[in-house]
């Protein structure tokens, strides 16, 4: 079975890879008058001393704090589910402010907006209290090369890296343009991994960036995703893996892709900025909920509930950037395969980028052929935030539905606010990458069920043997499958085919079920989603991009 995984940037740009290709069009029309492009240095020509995570064992407040129930739950990690968006920026900021040693940061999509900021900000007043703040970037998404980031980047206890960037920065954009063609294949792939680790005692990891549509803080959008927040042995493993991504040979220091200088009224204004938008914003959430979140109180008081459970941590490497080859086996990936080969009564799908291909649609077949109930929520048309995607993954909702799978697509705008994955009343699009298995199994990421996650983008995730959090998704995923929150997708029968005829209407093999105002709608069609993204997809079935997909 294909699995993997793909987020896509806060824009309308379909997905990363068609916007590479786009721009090396362009840049192929340049390369006659810049020459050859220049070769990329490698990272470690540059002043980049390797680092590491503290030891476990490193007495501190957090380890103190994580004394007692360790000791209680011997060999288990423990967890708790982020499924608001406000519970996982508190959460963050909560890790920040909790943070005595070391604060590790590693994101696909880094945005310097509201919520960005905020985190900006609370890792700086980290880094004021003398706690070593890494932050490594994937450069797809890195926007802010000579402002608020690049001179954090100029304060004690910061270091800020790039990873896999285009070319270095100071290069003219005819050479970075005509970089995109000669370094093609490596710059489609990228890091898509999502951590913060404090102290290398707590970590928090799943499906969101940072930017206000993960956080329930853009009018606009709102991402529905979950994250998970680990301690335990678990997380010394997920700092492992940082650290190889933040010491190879393609995490570049930022200095090395700006070559500004700032002066210390530089980094006081922004410093300043920064702190006169804490303020702000912690003027309008209530004050302590920012100074001290929840989370941090119950961290420090020993309070902080959670669920115990054994757990693994599966991630790849950048050698699948630096070094891809054909038979290259992504950790995270292999294990759902052996996860559902496994299943005996039950796979629950949350993957808002699928596109399972041939394989998929015959491994999800043969799990339902054995008697297993298969069902998949993903993104409906109208809620994707790539449409582009649903070029892959149209075909396959035929042959999935008549080998018995079960699909639901998530509806763009839903009519009741909840605590739940469903809920604001902004336009909604689902971002959560999860996978319950038997509901005992939870496999909660970074990676989706695309070929992009599984043999381009680098990916992550935990698995938890734990029906009390397996459960707990399974009541999210009923909750976004119902009918007032997402279409359900089934074949016409002959009966439905002969009313859409004798109405005039275009015969379709599909039908869309969901709910409208308490009334059963049901459409042949794509619902809500229009002309242009219909448009979008058909462009993209016909251009030869499906492994990029």
């Amino acid at each position: 079975m294909s699995v993997a995984g793909q987020e896509q940037p806060r824009t309308t740009s379909p997905f990363i890879a068609i916007r590479t290709l786009a721009l090396a069009f362009g840049a192929a029309a340049l390369l006659a008058l810049v020459g050859c492009a220049t070769t990329r240095p490698a990272a470690s020509s540059f002043v980049r001393d390797p680092s590491h995570a503290i030891a476990p064992d490193t007495p501190g407040p957090l380890a103190s704090s994580f004394a007692a129930p360790r000791a209680a739950h011997p060999g288990e990690s423990g967890f708790r589910l982020l499924v608001k968006g406000s519970e996982a920026l508190s959460a963050r900021i909560a890790l920040a402010r909790s943070a005595s040693k070391t604060l590790d940061i590693q994101y696909y999509i880094a945005e310097e907006d509201n919520t960005g900021k905020l985190l900006l900000e609370a890792a700086l007043r980290a880094a004021q209290r003398g706690v070593r703040v890494r932050m490594l970037l994937d450069d797809m998404n890195f926007k802010d090369i000579d402002s608020t980031m690049a001179t954090m980047n100029s304060t004690p206890n910061i270091e800020i890296r790039v990873f896999n960037p285009f070319v270095t920065h100071n290069e003219t954009g005819l050479r970075r343009m005509a970089n995109v063609v000669t370094h093609l294949d490596s710059l489609t792939r990228r890091m898509h991994n999502k951590a913060m680790i404090a102290d290398n005692q707590a970590a928090i990891t799943g499906g969101r960036n940072v930017g206000d549509e993960y956080f329930d803080a853009s009018p606009t959008l709102s991402f529905r995703d979950i994250d998970i927040l680990s301690v335990g042995p678990i997380v010394p493993k997920i700092s492992d893996s940082f650290d190889v991504f933040w010491n190879s040979e393609e995490a570049y220091p930022l200095k090395a892709l700006n070559n500004q200088r700032f002066d210390p009224a530089d980094i006081a204004s922004v410093r300043a900025k920064l702190h006169a938008h804490w303020d702000e914003m912690s003027a309008v959430t209530g004050g302590p909920n920012l100074d001290e979140p929840p989370l941090a109180r119950q961290i420090r008081t020993g309070e902080m509930g959670l669920t115990w459970a054994q757990a693994s941590f599966y991630s790849d490497t950048p050698r699948k950037i630096v070094a891809p080859t054909d038979d290259y086996v992504s950790p995270p990936v292999e294990r759902l395969k052996e996860l559902s080969t496994q299943a005996k009564t039950e796979l629950l799908i949350i993957s808002p980028y699928f596109v399972p291909h041939k394989t998929g649609i015959d491994a999800l077949g043969d799990m339902v052929g054995r008697g297993m109930r298969v069902a998949v929520l993903t993104n409906s048309l109208a809620a994707t935030d790539a449409p582009a995607v649903q070029a892959g993954y149209a075909p396959a909702r035929v042959p999935l539905l008549e080998k018995g799978v079960e699909l639901y697509e998530f509806k763009p705008v839903h009519g009741r606010p909840k605590a739940s994955m469903t809920g604001s009343k902004s336009r909604a699009s689902l971002h959560a990458k999860a996978y319950v298995l038997d509901r005992q199994i939870l496999l909660i990421g970074s990676m989706n069920l695309d070929p992009r996650s599984a043999g381009l983008n680098t990916e992550m995730a935990i698995e938890v043997q734990s029906p009390v959090l397996a459960q707990q998704v399974v009541k999210l995923f009923d909750e976004a499958t119902s009918l007032d929150e997402s279409f359900q997708v089934t074949l016409a029968d002959k009966a439905t085919l002969a009313a859409m005829s004798a109405a005039g209407k275009a015969t379709s093999s599909l039908v869309w079920t969901t709910l409208e105002d308490g009334r059963t709608m049901r459409y042949n069609f794509d619902p809500g989603a229009g002309l242009w993204r219909n448009l979008l997809t058909g462009v993209f079935f016909v251009l030869p991009v499906k492994n990029q997909l």
